[in-house]
């Protein structure tokens, strides 16, 4: 049963005629997506992190309902916005049909050991897919088609006084400031940081 203080890891897999979801378009796609979501406050995204066939999603929201109806809004809006870059890639009109061919997958975190693990695993989710061995992601410490810029835990910051900033035209996901106990302060009960080197173990993708 889902309460409040429990955060929630969220993937959503896309049909396969969308294409990529790491190129430029659909990247702007999900962030209007996201700006949807941190507008209506139903649900709070407090992390993402886009592959190439799937986004993983932190999020927040006080019961089931909530994350029911709120998710609902996020994938409308993401499917209507990912239709349209589909064009714009294909130098066509807006593509129509379905993007999201199934219920996203729920998977509730109680626990400080499961905090730790699913901030690790979705920030990190290109290691596991072995995006960082290809260019130009082999030179990125953090992956920019995720909120990994806005995650204040990593080991390599050391005595940076500042996140690390991305590309000067690059626009951030929007997201909430963890209000969660396991994802604000209680995954550190496991590991005060986390390194950005870190490859996620075997998990659903």
């Amino acid at each position: 049963m889902l309460a409040a203080r429990y955060p929630v890891h969220v993937t959503l897999r896309v049909v396969p005629a969308v294409g990529s979801l790491r190129k430029r378009a659909a990247y702007h796609a999900i962030r209007k997506a996201t700006l949807t979501a941190a507008a209506h406050g139903i649900i709070r995204i407090v992390h993402a992190s886009i592959q190439r066939t799937h986004i993983h999603l932190l999020v927040e929201a006080k019961h089931k309902k909530a994350l029911a109806v709120g998710m609902q809004s996020f994938q409308i809006s993401a499917a209507r916005h990912l239709n349209a870059a589909v064009g714009k890639i294909q130098r066509g009109p807006a593509r129509r049909g379905t993007v999201f061919p199934d219920r996203y997958h729920a998977e509730i975190i109680t626990s400080p050991t499961q905090a730790r693990n699913a901030l690790g695993y979705v920030l990190l989710n290109f290691r596991r897919h072995a995006e960082d061995q290809v260019a130009p992601m082999a030179s990125w410490k953090i992956d920019w088609f995720s909120t990994s810029s806005m995650f204040p835990g990593w080991s390599e910051y050391g005595d940076e006084g500042f996140l690390w900033r991305g590309p000067p035209t690059y626009e951030p996901l929007w997201v909430w400031r963890p209000q969660t106990w396991l994802l604000a302060e209680g995954w550190k009960k496991v590991s005060m940081t986390i390194s950005c080197y870190e490859v996620p173990a075997a998990g659903r993708s």
